[in-house]
């Protein structure tokens, strides 16, 4: 069990990725010394993931951070532990090192877990993405493979990547003059539907100058090995190869109230986990339907301003308002993807070859953005 010499107010962060680090850097800025940090996560390091589409490219690997470090820079406590339970009424995080850490205020932003959504497709799993995907581009260089798809299963992820692959598959397939047939498939209504009209045009305009055939508003199944059925319809096309990204499922949390459908964490408009004092949730594991890194940052900031407000922080707490912004990285030049999310697509849509906000790094985060660019920028600590 946790003790404490103090009686500072005691955080619990369960998690070890982008909503983690933002709010143990936000609840630093906001509180300050009036708050403990303890920082849960099975994990030794936080790998910096959206980069990794690049990898099987021949691009180095995702930068990855030991978590230890970070921890000693920022000031909070590093556990490198997996959280087991909940037990709310206690205050009290288990871990499966059978641990207990009581807490004042709790954030889950342990992520959501994977499963192959075809039964016969290669399911991208961005832990192994190039050891996945490096001989299927090889086989692209090569002239060696003709029809490829790419799909994007009913119960979508965040999607951007498949584009991503999509687009540098077709790319390096052009400039080493190999005939290669890509499609992509999704049930989006429009490519990218989530930022908008501006943005999925833009999109469409990019996919079909790369020479990629885009079918929307498909549900797809794999009846066979290289068989994809399209529903409505139920047309069935031939490929080669089909990658497809997994869907997303709620972590297992016992103690913790779940969504339906997918078993998501219920959020209110303050990130707080609905039914549960003093616990709120940020990232891929709650309900909030866009699972992206910068929507992750933005839930734990407003997370923290109730946790250091809580803690007497002379700080006012506000309502969760996304707004999406992305880098789509291809093998020619970034392009930038903004909007605000109202209902279930994007207002103020942009697509354009440079940012209109302050771009750090692929990941739109207020705090754990700067601090990584510092971090990079002096090849290793940072205060």
């Amino acid at each position: 069990m946790t003790s404490t010499t103090d009686n500072r107010f005691r955080v619990v962060i369960a998690g070890g990725g982008v909503a983690a680090l933002e709010a143990a850097l936000a609840l630093r800025e906001l509180a300050g010394d009036q708050i403990t940090t303890t920082v849960l996560s099975p994990r030794s390091d936080f790998v910096y993931r959206p980069m990794r589409v690049r990898e099987p490219f021949a691009y180095k690997g995702a930068q990855q951070y030991p978590l230890a470090d970070i921890a000693r820079e920022v000031g909070f406590e590093f556990r490198q532990d997996a959280f087991k339970w909940l037990d709310p009424a206690e205050r009290k995080v288990h871990t499966d090192g059978g641990e207990e850490l009581e807490y004042d205020a709790l954030l889950l932003a342990m992520g959501a877990a994977q499963r192959p959504a075809l039964s016969h497709a290669e399911t991208i799993d961005d832990a192994r993405l190039d050891e996945q995907l490096h001989g299927l581009i090889q086989d692209v260089e090569g002239g060696y493979l003709h029809k490829l798809a790419f799909v994007v299963p009913s119960r979508m992820p965040w999607p951007l990547p498949i584009y991503e692959l999509a687009l540098m598959t077709a790319q390096r397939a052009f400039d080493m003059n190999a005939k290669t047939s890509i499609t992509l498939v999704t049930p989006e209504d429009a490519p990218l539907a989530i930022f908008g009209d501006e943005v999925s045009k833009q999109m469409e305009r990019l996919l079909e100058d790369n020479g990629i055939l885009t079918i929307t508003a498909a549900h797809c199944e794999t009846p066979t090995p290289g068989e994809l059925t399209l529903h409505p319809g139920g047309r069935t096309l031939s490929f080669e190869r089909i990658i497809a990204l997994p869907e997303l499922f709620g972590p297992s949390t016992p103690g913790v109230p779940k969504g339906s459908p997918g078993g998501f964490i219920p959020i209110d408009s303050h990130c707080q986990v609905r039914g549960l004092d003093r616990v709120w949730a940020a990232g891929d594991a709650t309900d909030f339907a866009v699972k992206h890194g910068g929507i992750a940052a933005q839930q734990a900031d407003t997370a923290a301003h109730a946790i250091a407000a809580l803690a007497g922080a002379p700080v006012q707490p506000e309502p969760f308002h996304p707004i999406i912004r992305a880098i789509l990285v291809s093998l020619d030049k970034p392009r930038y993807l903004s909007a605000q999310i109202t209902g279930g697509h994007g207002s103020s849509s942009e697509f354009s070859d440079s940012p209109s906000w302050s771009a750090i790094g692929k990941i739109d985060a207020k705090y754990l953005a700067p601090y990584l660019g510092e971090r990079d920028r002096i090849g290793g600590r940072t205060a």
